[in-house]
């Protein structure tokens, strides 16, 4: 099995504020916040193979800080990840990835896009229920056999306040 990490981006600047919405940075206390989860992160001796990324600035911000952190090695970006990304992509990604030795995977992106993919990843729908809070992150056991659309497990979900308490 695989460990896979959803993990949504940190506090960005306000909707409306950049022209593209797809420019929006994290703020300053975004950043901080950020790093506190991903220090915490590192001292619970997570470490992941890979961290993928949406391609938006805020995402892939937390993503290096992520990668700052000493969780992982290596980064790299995933269309899937965009808001309203298709988790068939990543899915499709994710089974020929998976041939690979591998212990923890993160996808850093954003909600309700991680929401709705948790719940694919658990109970093979939709169910508007789970919601990954900014810099938050879900747990979820892949399954090793076929797809892991309806056969993973969640093992943790947490908002940051948990990890920066």
């Amino acid at each position: 099995m695989t460990d896979l990490y959803l993990i949504r981006h940190g506090i960005a600047a306000e909707h409306g504020t950049y022209q593209n919405d797809d420019e929006r940075p994290l703020t300053k206390e975004g950043d901080r916040k950020t790093r506190k989860v991903a220090d915490r992160l590192k001292e619970l001796e997570l470490e992941f193979d890979v961290i993928l990324t949406s391609p938006l600035i805020r995402a892939r911000q937390t993503a290096e800080i992520l990668k700052a952190a000493g969780l992982s090695q290596q980064l790299e970006e995933c269309a899937a990840l965009a808001p309203s990304g298709n988790i068939h992509d990543w899915v499709n990604w994710y089974n020929h990835w998976k041939t690979k030795p591998s212990k923890a995977l993160a996808l850093v992106g954003h909600q309700p896009d991680l929401g709705h993919w948790a719940e694919l990843l658990l109970w093979g729908e939709y169910r508007d229920c789970l919601i990954v809070k900014k810099a938050g992150v879900i747990g979820i056991s892949l399954s090793s056999e076929g797809s892991p659309i309806g056969q993973s497990q969640l093992f943790w979900l947490t908002p940051p306040k948990f990890l920066i308490a």
